[in-house]
């Protein structure tokens, strides 16, 4: 990564005292541990920091520390915005209306648009929190034990506990030295992906009753009577996406998740050689090769005819290839 751009966020925190550090809507556990990560080890140096998540913390990252300190919302003016694990702007909701472009941006993800004025992007790193671990010292920002767990949760969830097909050695030496730093992955690794409360189970319930599938391509269907009905609070998928791509033979896989406001919801996930972040980029979102996302405006109905009919396309090229 360039020295020069590393250099450039130090001399910008340096200077800042007051900072607002956000990421995602829906987020995840590498947005989570992003946003605490960088945002607690600003505190501990004294400065004055908003995190703000517009959906809050889920409530498999509320045992995190600092969890408590997230807010919805951004109140009054800062000296620098920066943003983690977010691709574009448009993932963050609208709570930046009447803020500057953010100063900083560092993530992860291959769609990134560099829209800020400083990017820090890593499309080698495994999660936005690897980056952070990696160059947070370098700016004079401590890493505790809560902060190297905030961390470590991060690649954790976005590794699926480091079995992506986009691991590297790298990626597993900065995971050892979080532990070493007083990170405990097993518990960690327990809370993040293996708990589920019976109302997201419930939940899974719906999705996996309504599971559908066309050859190596595989979908389900969450809507908002779903939710109600399974008492489950978020508007997510409750990670059931990670389930449906273990399923055997299936090449990509999909959730279609109905949202409050008439949109739409959908991830795709696929086997290693088939890069779905593009068709995710086409429907307004983004994300990596294997994992993407976008938010569709629409009927349920339109939307996944839509979005199943370019994923076949992808597919069919796939296959000539293979060929």
């Amino acid at each position: 990564m360039d020295k020069q751009i590393a250099e450039g966020i130090r001399n910008k925190l340096d200077r800042a005292q007051r900072i607002l550090v956000l990421s995602h809507i829906r987020p995840d556990g590498d947005a989570i541990g992003s946003l605490l990560g960088l945002g607690l080890a600003l505190q501990e140096i004294g400065k004055d920091v908003t995190m703000v998540s517009v959906d809050g913390v889920p409530v498999n990252f509320k045992h995190l520390p600092g969890s408590d300190r997230v807010v919805k919302h951004p109140k009054g003016e800062y000296d620098l915005v920066a943003m983690v694990d977010c691709s574009d702007l448009q993932r963050v909701g609208d709570i930046l209306n009447g803020y500057k472009i953010p100063d900083l941006n560092i993530d992860h993800h291959v769609t990134n648009l560099d829209f800020a004025k400083i990017n820090l992007v890593d499309t080698g790193a495994v999660a936005t929190t690897e980056i952070l671990t990696e160059y947070m010292p370098e700016w004079g920002l401590p890493i505790t034990q809560s902060i190297a767990s905030v961390l470590l949760t991060g690649m954790i969830t976005d590794t699926l506990g480091f079995r992506t097909s986009n691991m590297t050695p790298k990626a597993l030496r900065v995971a050892a030295t979080l532990m070493e730093l007083g990170a405990n992955l097993p518990e960690l690794y327990n809370q993040a992906l293996k708990q589920r409360s019976f109302e997201a189970m419930r939940f899974w319930a719906s999705g996996l009753s309504n599971l559908e599938r066309n050859g190596p391509l595989v979908w389900t269907t969450l809507t908002i009577s779903d939710r109600r009905a399974a008492g489950y609070h978020g508007r997510d998928d409750a990670d059931l996406i990670n389930l449906l791509s273990s399923i055997d033979g299936a090449v990509v896989s999909l959730i279609f998740v109905e949202q409050p406001n008439k949109a739409i919801k959908v991830s795709w996930r696929a086997q290693p050689g088939v890069d779905v972040s593009q068709i995710a980029l086409q429907f307004g979102g983004g994300g990596h090769p294997a994992a993407a996302g976008a938010e569709i405006e629409g009927e349920i109905d339109n939307v996944r005819s839509s979005v199943l009919q370019e994923t076949s396309k992808l597919l069919e090229l796939h296959t000539l290839h293979q060929i």
